[in-house]
């Protein structure tokens, strides 16, 4: 199964290092970020849920839970995590879930539904696709997804700044421009009429052309 943006989250029940969970029921109805690894006591990765740990508290004033995920048992990420703090500075709070089965790849389309086995044996160059994040709505659907190569470490800043563009869009008929950050101007949607735009950012708006009206952000 493939996904794409605005589908809905592939449900499932998963054991992590704070037990088992529904994700649907974990998630109520906050965001969520699931971010997945190839294996554990991987160099990259470990950077990568060291700087997690240090931003949770950022995503927590979203209104943004996080979940990691390993193609690994659960036992190896609770060693695994001591590593992280140690090297990292930041110890992981949040939950990781344990995909030695590697059904939580699967159903997200980091690997073939037809991928045969489990964990055991497997390397992270045999996992290399299982570099995704997901970005997941109050509604449960998939807002964005982002894979990367094993040897680049991912930009989580880039992650916070895409969940306040999304939060803000969701709230208001809005657009985000290339580059944007939390207070730069906003781009009104084309299908928002200019009599309308006028009541609605009574302020006024600037008209670069018909298709391209920035205003200030919205609050």
């Amino acid at each position: 199964m493939s996904l794409r943006i605005n589908d809905a989250a592939p449900n499932f029940r998963a054991q992590t290092t704070q037990g088992e969970i529904d994700f649907y029921e974990w998630l109520g109805e906050q965001w969520g970020v699931l971010f997945s690894h190839p294996k554990d006591f991987t160099p990259v990765c470990t950077t990568e849920l060291g700087y997690m740990a240090g931003l949770e508290g950022e995503f927590t004033k979203r209104n943004c839970k996080i979940i990691g995920l390993s193609v690994d048992p659960v036992d190896n990420h609770e060693a695994w995590s001591k590593d992280i703090e140690e090297t990292q500075g930041h110890a992981v709070n949040f939950p990781m879930i344990g995909d030695s089965d590697l059904n939580v790849a699967k159903l997200y389309n980091m690997l073939p539904a037809d991928e045969p086995g489990s964990s055991d044996g497997r390397t992270a160059a045999t996992n290399a696709t299982v570099r995704s994040v997901f970005v997941v709505g109050p509604d449960k659907r998939v807002k964005l997804m982002l894979t990367y190569p094993m040897t680049t470490g991912r930009n989580f800043d880039e992650i916070l700044r895409v969940l306040d563009s999304m939060q803000l869009t969701a709230k208001h008929k809005v657009a985000t421009p290339v580059n944007w950050k939390d207070g730069d101007d906003v781009i009104i949607v084309p299908s928002v009429s200019d009599e309308d735009a006028k009541e609605m950012f009574p302020e006024g708006f600037k008209t670069i052309k018909p298709y391209l009206r920035t205003v200030k952000q919205p609050d």
